[in-house]
């Protein structure tokens, strides 16, 4: 039938020569590939899972993001292998873990450009690409063919950006906003001959945590539970003890909780035009007021603080989903949702006082485990979850996959589209252990360097550099891991067994310092 056809109206055409082009032109769609589809990859900054209403959070609000979860797949077992921001920007660039890219602190190292690139490669593939917001990378991008970047950790108001080729301006408004308002920009600008890959940027939720003011006083009359864990004593576990991330000592009132701001000294508010400053300094104020009026003390500041903290953590959560559900408005309207994949993930996790602590870092589940959620539509089923055990290295080939592009050799991960598929078999198994090193000591907050693994039970890790000192978690009968069972009696084999793994990683993976180090470690 369709010989038939292409012949009957081959017939037609060349009794009238005026419609032969348009006649071809129209048989050679039929032989075309299907279309790659556009990528959408939005990042933000210090986004914990455990603060997102498709990861069971009852009392926040995230519209948009759970919108991606429902309509797409939702990874309940995504951990990132050095939970730090600037590293994991690296493993979602380079596929690969920080010793190998070269980014293993938030320092003044500049990113090396010249390995091989999600981004390059993409590119070379026919893929037009785009990095919009926050990089923080201490380098331009490379292998975008635009881009428009915050310098360094950015600014929530007024922001600076930098655009092509090394120009620096200043933009008015909420960094959210703006990071959306030039992103649908460029997307509506874009070569449309082309599929797009394109990493959106976000700020939020860093800290110092400042709001947008339309989100000022979100939470204030939300009164947060304490974790269980918020009065860890950190019994058995050395580094955990010697940690300088506490909200009780760490978190600041000024800087961090905004009491008693200095609006003329400190810069970050210099920048604020007046009508931002005045409704801005007029509800801080008040929450001014409310510490020097209760005068509070002890385990009644903690958790005074404690309250502040999420209280403008979960407003600046605000902008961020409701920046996602503008930009998901965009590719409604536009027609480009129906073939757009469009990802949202966070660098890695967050303590959102859990072990009494904010910020990262530790191996523990709140920092190792972030959030991911992945819409593609007519491929991955709506509403899935994958609890497989994926990591940030697979980030980067899994894209390649979807964009149909091939994945480098260099790369450490490998895709898991076929777990989102439900596609992967049994014939190619799954990894079962995942692999993680962190680096960055002794500042900012003083977390010792430590390597170790998690399998879908177990967690064993070795703290260096000082500490020199294992861990051991059930997570079945621990999930909150304040019970270190290393060294216990009857777990003699389980820990053989773990760190023969464990060593069969760092083999797999090629990091020869964490063997040396494994090597002479404490028993």
């Amino acid at each position: 039938m369709i010989l038939h056809f292409y012949t009957h109206n081959f017939k037609i055409c060349s009794g009238y020569f005026g419609l032969l082009l348009l006649c071809i032109t129209a048989f050679s769609s039929f032989a075309q590939t299907p279309q790659r589809p556009n990528i959408i990859f939005i990042f933000s900054d210090d986004h914990a899972y455990q603060g997102i209403g498709a990861y069971g959070n009852k009392i926040v609000k995230t519209p948009h993001i759970d919108r991606i979860a429902r309509e797409g797949a939702l990874l309940t077992n995504n951990l990132v292998t050095n939970s730090i921001c600037g590293p994991s920007r690296a493993t979602l660039l380079t596929g690969k873990y920080s010793h190998t890219n070269g980014y293993k602190r938030n320092d003044n190292t500049r990113f090396d450009t010249n390995q091989t690139l999600l981004s390059e490669t993409l590119r070379k593939s026919g893929y037009q690409t785009a990095w919009i917001g926050k990089m923080h990378l201490n380098s331009l991008p490379a292998g975008f063919d635009y881009w428009k970047v915050l310098p360094g950790q950015g600014n929530y108001y007024n922001p600076d950006f930098i655009g092509q080729p090394n120009d620096t301006t200043r933009h008015t408004g909420y960094v959210s906003d703006l990071i959306t308002q030039f992103s649908t920009e460029w997307l509506a600008k874009r070569d449309n001959s082309k599929p797009f890959f394109l990493i959106v940027g976000h700020k939020a939720t860093h800290r110092e945590w400042l709001p947008d003011l339309q989100d000022l006083g979100a939470y204030d009359n939300v009164n947060f539970p304490l974790p269980a864990n918020f009065y860890d004593d950190y019994k058995g576990r050395s580094a955990a003890l010697a940690q300088d991330m506490t909200i009780d000592k760490t978190m600041r009132l000024k800087q961090d909780l905004k009491v008693d701001l200095d609006y003329e000294k400190d810069g970050t508010y210099n920048r604020f035009n007046t009508e931002q400053k005045k409704i801005f300094k007029a509800y801080y104020d008040k929450i001014t007021k409310e510490y020097t009026d209760k005068k509070l003390t002890g385990k009644a500041l903690i958790e005074w603080k404690y309250q502040r903290y999420l209280r403008d953590y979960f407003s600046v959560a605000n902008s961020l989903d409701r920046n996602i559900g503008k930009l998901l408005e965009y590719l409604d309207q536009s027609g480009l949702a129906k073939n757009t994949v469009v990802i949202y993930a966070s660098d890695q996790g967050f303590y959102l006082g859990e072990h009494g602590w904010f910020d990262k870092r530790f191996i523990y589940e709140e920092s190792l485990k972030t959030p991911f959620v992945i819409r593609y539509p007519g491929v991955i089923k709506p509403g899935i979850k994958v609890s497989d055990l994926i990591l940030n290295i697979d980030w980067a080939p899994t894209v390649l996959n979807i964009a149909g592009a091939k994945t480098p050799t260099d790369m450490q991960g490998k895709s898991f589209l076929p777990l989102l598929k439900g596609t992967q078999t049994a014939q190619i198994p799954w990894r079962k252990e995942a692999y993680y090193h962190y680096y960055e000591f002794p500042q900012p907050h003083h977390v010792y360097p430590h390597f170790g693994l998690r399998t879908s039970r177990y967690k064993l890790a070795y703290f260096y550099g000082g500490a020199d000192s294992w861990e051991l978690f059930d997570l079945q009968k621990d999930p909150t891991e304040v019970a270190n069972i290393y060294g216990a009696k009857g777990t003699e084999k389980l820990t053989a067994d773990l760190k023969g793994k464990l060593k069969i990683l760092m083999t797999e993976y090629k990091d020869e310092e964490a063997l040396k180090i494994l090597a002479s470690a404490k028993k």
